[in-house]
């Protein structure tokens, strides 16, 4: 294909250039990616299900990648083609941990064992991933090659890549941190000290309430009339602290928003407004004995449909608003399928490509793979034939609109559950069209959302890493082929750590997906959509009280709805550790700023501080599993039996000075040269 006049008139110059000739598809850079591609992978399940949030791996799997295959002597198309490999687990399991939750949580799936939904899990992540792969590759050159799209993480990344001495020194900071964050998240479990604390209610006493409604035959009376809210303490989280640092303190601080609306605003207005009578509105078994069992109740039955309506129209909204940057991306793709592609033996090495004939054909036996599949799900061919049908139009334009996003926000910030809860609608709403309703007709909904929430999260990774790939001087076939071994990998595998986690927290809780220990937020949104739309159980007027409340914060110009929502929506406790992580790198920041620092010394201190951030994420993310593991055999659990929140504060504090410290150490010299960010 013609290259357009604007790009036609300054040809690219990669960092290797297109005529050498250099080591890039080995066996190693292939397994070291795996190997990462799983762990970062269960890292963000890990973290996804417990918070509602993923980090981009590409970072961490760019530094580790690095400082491996630099003791072998690899080349830089090895270590991106490691760090290719290793970043596209996380994005397989945000797509899983989004939607396959809700099948459990809706009843579509009567459990989470092995042998009941280890093949359909498999065979929606399998069937997303190898979609999302082909999707992107149809339109990777119009997009890779725009000028008006920046990629600012591939950017960073491919700068990391050049930069590959300070990375392999920079891994430090991840591993030491690794082992910080998994020593405090496993001491806490083992109750060496209390990881979180409620505290009671207000009394109403205390804040000059003269008249409580009381009503002498209800004895839960007093207990709703003394208190004014329920507040939890931050939870000792390195993971959480680690998020918000990474997110910052504006981002953090909106998510908080949304707890304090939810815990200080609606749920003692509510209390105070019904009292006792509210109990009607929850399942007979709830209980309400306390104050505190009384707030739990209030948020998870009232407050908790309204937050959905809010990250509704929150989804919306970010769609709305990103409508031309969309609408330019579609142009790009549909223009590049109508062009006519060169001969194969005409194209240098860096514009090698999967043939389109290639890719075309394999679309097509997943679309019949789909089929199957739908169809197992509905017993009915018709159902099939439209979910798989809407799942490759809604999909092809959804995984577009991913990659478009990419290439102006990163990966870390695109909005692939907004995407996603857009495919949903279309599916319910045709489902109740064509008479499909109960248990059947959700599963079918939520595996057409399943599909295309890993397909739009594979296609944003992968543009990306083509991004990286033409900076560098990468070869975009081999790119192609290990993402489709990667993926492969990460879909057979990605049930286990889905497993542990649910089991776990069934076995310490006794309650898995949805429940306190894995709140999945976006799941447990899927599954109520699902559920409202083609089985009639959603609280419809609390959703819409929420609708109108997203109207009421784009009104107010709050910068993401959808963020509040999803702040409303988590356990208090989680959103107040990651502002106190958030407000942490704004105190770093400031410290910056006072010591005077250049502008190479704050880009030293933001490297650290987000690879530190990073290492404490994932060293709780991994011990998280292994503590899961741990209760299939609870013998091995040890028991300190100290619930001390005092003492567990102290170590929540520790780790902010941590995080703070680390980073002031590698400012270095106002006459160094500036590194390459680590995020942008």
């Amino acid at each position: 294909m013609m290259l357009p006049p604007a790009m036609s008139e300054k040809k690219h110059q990669p960092y290797v250039p297109e005529h050498v000739q250099m080591t890039e598809f080995t066996f190693r850079a292939v397994a070291i990616g795996i190997v990462l591609t799983l762990v970062l992978g269960a890292a963000n399940a890990y973290l996804g299900l417990r918070a509602g949030i993923t980090i981009a791996a590409t970072y961490p799997a760019a530094v580790i990648g690095m400082a491996l295959l630099r003791t072998m002597k690899g080349t830089i198309l090895e270590e991106n083609l490691c760090r290719t490999a290793g970043s596209i687990g996380e994005s397989v399991a945000a797509g899983a941990i989004f939607t396959i939750p809700a099948f459990v949580i809706t009843g579509a799936w009567s459990s989470f064992g092995f042998e009941e939904a280890y093949w359909k899990s498999t065979s929606l992540m399998l069937v997303g991933s190898i979609v999302g792969v082909l999707f992107v590759s149809l339109v990777r050159r119009g997009m890779v090659e725009d000028p008006e799209l920046p990629f600012p993480e591939s950017v960073a990344a491919a700068e990391i890549h050049k930069a590959g001495r300070r990375g392999a020194e920079a891994v430090k900071y991840l591993f030491y941190n690794i082992l910080i964050g998994g020593v405090v998240f496993i001491l806490g479990k083992f109750k060496l000290f209390a990881l979180d604390h409620q505290f009671t209610g207000i009394p109403i006493g205390t804040l000059g309430v003269s008249k409580v409604r009381l009503d002498a035959n209800n004895p839960n009376t007093a207990a709703v009339a003394g208190g004014f809210t329920s507040f939890s303490a931050p939870e000792v989280s390195p993971a959480y602290l680690g998020v918000g640092f990474v997110i910052g303190p504006r981002l953090a601080a909106l998510q908080f928003s949304g707890g304090v609306l939810a815990w200080c605003v609606l749920v003692p207005l509510l209390i105070y407004l019904a009292g006792p009578h509210m109990q009607t509105l929850f399942p007979a078994e709830t209980p309400v004995a306390t104050f505190n069992q009384m707030s739990v109740a209030v948020w998870r039955y009232i407050v908790r449909p309204i937050a959905v309506g809010g990250m509704l129209v929150g989804a919306a909204f970010t769609l709305f608003r990103m409508r031309k940057n969309l609408s330019a991306g579609l142009g790009r793709a549909f223009a590049e399928l109508k062009g006519n592609a060169p001969a194969p033996e005409t194209l240098s090495r860096t514009e090698q490509y999967m043939s389109s004939k290639v890719v075309i054909g394999m679309i097509g036996v997943m679309f019949l793979l789909m089929i199957a599949l739908y169809f197992y799900f509905s017993d009915s061919m018709l159902a099939a034939v439209v979910a798989a049908l809407v799942m490759i139009v809604v999909g092809f334009f959804f995984a577009t609109v991913s990659g478009s996003l990419v290439g102006f926000i990163g990966s870390s910030n695109n909005p692939i559950s907004g995407l996603t809860l857009s495919t949903l609608i279309i599916a319910a709403l045709l489902m109740v069209s064509l008479g499909f309703t109960g248990a059947k007709g959700v599963a079918v909904v939520l595996g057409v959302a399943a599909v295309v929430c890993v397909s739009s999260a594979v296609a944003g990774e992968l543009l990306q890493d083509f991004k990286v790939g033409y900076i560098l001087g990468g070869t975009p076939r081999t790119i192609q082929i290990v993402e489709l071994i990667s993926v492969v990998f990460a879909s057979l595998l990605m049930y286990f750590p889905l497993y542990i986690l649910n089991e776990g927290a069934i076995r310490e809780s006794g309650v898995g997906f949805g429940g306190p220990k894995l709140a999945a937020p976006q799941a447990g949104l899927m599954a109520m959509l699902a559920q409202g739309i083609v089985g009639g159980e959603m609280a419809w007027p609390l959703v819409i009280v929420g609708m109108f409340l997203g109207l009421l914060l784009i009104m107010c110009q709050v910068k993401s709805p959808m963020l509040v929502a999803v702040g409303m929506y988590l356990p208090f406790q989680t959103t107040f550790a990651i502002f106190c992580g958030g407000m942490t790198r704004w105190i770093a920041d400031q410290i910056a700023l006072r010591r005077g620092f250049n502008e190479a010394q704050r880009t030293r201190v933001e490297n650290a501080g987000i690879l530190t951030a990073s290492g404490l994420i994932a060293g709780e993310a991994l011990i998280g599993l292994v503590w899961a593991g741990l209760q299939f055999a609870p013998s091995w659990i040890v028991d300190f039996g100290n619930e001390s929140y005092a003492i567990g504060f102290s170590v929540l504090i520790g780790l902010c000075l941590l995080m703070t410290y680390l980073p002031m150490r590698n400012a270095g010299s106002p006459d160094e040269p500036a590194p390459p960010q680590a995020m942008m």
